[in-house]
Parts: C-alpha cells; sequence; structure tokens
C-alpha cells in the first residue's frame, strides 16, 4: 500500500489532492490545524505546522500505521500583503513560521519515514523565481526562501535516492484568494503611506486573480508529477505573463515601470 502526506490537506489545494491520491488507491494522511472526519483513504491528523512538538506528535500517529511513506506534499502556508514598513513585527516572524519553518519540521521529523524512491513536493508560487512587488514582498520573500531551501534539500537528499521538486502555481481559485483580497482591502484601509499606490495596486492584483485555476487542475498536475520516473526540480502551472515579463526586465526599468504605475 502506498502513503502519502499532504500538508494543509484541508485548503482548496491539498483537499483537492487529498481527494485524487485517495481515489486512486493512496492511503492519505491529511495534516492541517483544523481537520474533518476520516473518509476512505484519508486519515485526518490535527497539527500546527509551526510547532516542532506538535508536527513530532503528528510523525508518531503516522508511524504507527506505517514505517514508510512514499511521498510528503506541501500545501501549508499563508498569504500576506502589507508593507514593509508598516507590517507589525509579529506577523512578520509568523509568515515566516508558516511559509518556511513549517515545511522545515516536517520534513526532518518525517524524514525517518522517507525511503529511497521517494518524494517531496513544495508547493512555492509563481513569485519564488522572480523580483518582487510592492506590498507581496514579505510573501514572495518567504515562498523565494522555501523554493531555495527546497533546492539545498534536494542537493542533500539526492544522496539518499529521495527526490526533492517545487511546484511554482499561479492563481489558483481557494479560500486563498478571498484572503488575499481582504488582506489588499485591509492594507487599503490602514495604509498611512501608500493610498494612492495601494489603491491601483489592488486594480493590478485583481487582474491577475482573475486568471485562475480550478484546485482539481493543480492536483491533477501534482500527481503527474510525483508518478514521474525522473522528477525533475521546477515544474510551473499557471504562470502569469505579465509578471514573466516584467520580470525579464532590467532591475531598474522593473522599479521605474512600477513607480509609474504605482505613484
Amino acid at each position: 500500500m502506498n502513503y502519502v502526506v499532504i500538508t494543509g490537506a484541508y485548503g482548496g489545494m491539498g483537499r483537492s489532492t487529498a481527494l485524487l491520491f485517495a481515489k486512486n488507491g493512496y492511503t492519505v494522511f491529511a495534516l492541517d490545524k483544523k481537520v474533518r472526519a476520516a473518509e476512505e483513504n484519508i486519515y485526518p491528523i490535527q497539527v500546527d505546522v509551526t510547532s516542532a512538538e506538535s508536527v513530532r506528535f503528528a510523525f508518531e500517529q503516522v508511524q504507527a500505521v506505517t514505517k514508510e511513506v512514499s511521498a510528503i506534499i506541501h500545501f501549508a502556508g499563508v498569504y500576506m500583503l502589507d508593507s514593509l514598513i508598516e507590517m507589525e513585527e509579529e506577523q512578520f516572524e509568523r509568515i515566516f513560521q508558516i511559509n518556511v519553518f513549517g515545511a522545515f519540521y516536517i520534513n526532518k521529523t518525517f524524514m525517518p519515514l522517507l525511503k529511497k524512491g521517494s518524494r517531496i513536493l513544495i508547493t512555492t508560487s509563481e513569485l519564488a523565481p522572480l523580483d518582487p512587488l510592492p506590498f507581496t514582498g514579505v510573501y514572495a520573500v518567504t515562498k523565494s526562501a522555501l523554493d531555495k531551501y527546497a533546492y539545498s534539500l534536494r542537493m542533500e537528499l539526492q544522496l539518499l535516492g529521495v527526490s526533492v521538486s517545487v511546484l511554482r502555481a499561479g492563481a489558483v481559485s481557494t479560500g486563498m484568494l478571498g484572503v488575499s483580497t481582504a488582506a489588499l482591502d485591509s492594507f487599503v484601509e490602514k495604509t498611512n503611506r501608500y493610498s494612492c499606490n495601494a489603491a491601483r495596486f489592488r486594480k493590478i492584483v485583481n487582474g491577475v486573480e482573475a486568471k485562475s485555476i480550478r484546485p482539481e487542475k493543480l492536483a491533477q498536475k501534482v500527481y503527474q508529477i510525483l508518478r514521474k520516473k525522473n522528477p525533475k526540480f521546477a515544474y510551473a502551472i499557471n504562470r502569469n505573463k505579465l509578471l514573466l515579463l516584467l520580470n525579464a526586465c532590467p532591475k531598474r526599468l522593473q522599479c521605474y515601470v512600477i513607480k509609474k504605475i504605482l505613484k
């Protein structure tokens, strides 16, 4: 029997992926801060990925069932939109704890269950390899750090026969898009320095998020990646062409364009 561990398993992307794997005969350990009742081939485990102790407790529950998992799939994460000079210190720390430290805790703790041929897939963001934009900077920085962490982990774990890949996803029509819109509305309302800029930025964000894909499509991509014989490091889905075009420009030009648009 094949076992997989999915973090953020009850969010939109994680839920669709868990259902797809369960449908295809995998036993899914569904990890999340808020879980539902057990389902066929899906075993819920409540966990706070920012707590090493909570992650160890989740590991013990999985280890009681199996001594080997074929894959760890990471979806646990939060979106944040704020100014790097206005946001609260606790919020800055929190997003790093969830988006970066959470993956570290899970991979380190569950490593004894990964054998030769096992896979780790980490969902980062289409922003991860790109230069950050204003007000999404803190989110982009965490996803970029996660992307670098994943590559470093791949370099190490290849020596043990374990493959590590990232999925750089663009906008997906999940609850996180609602969170994104709410975060932007909150920022526009509370900022003391960027009111005009932020209002214009709202139009850009709304345009980007309007081109979203269904979580089921992303789940299919994840399933395909994990079934590849020799998966590459990075995969992408639904990346925004305008963001890619902007990133292809020299940094001086990028700054000029953003300043002209937002100021």
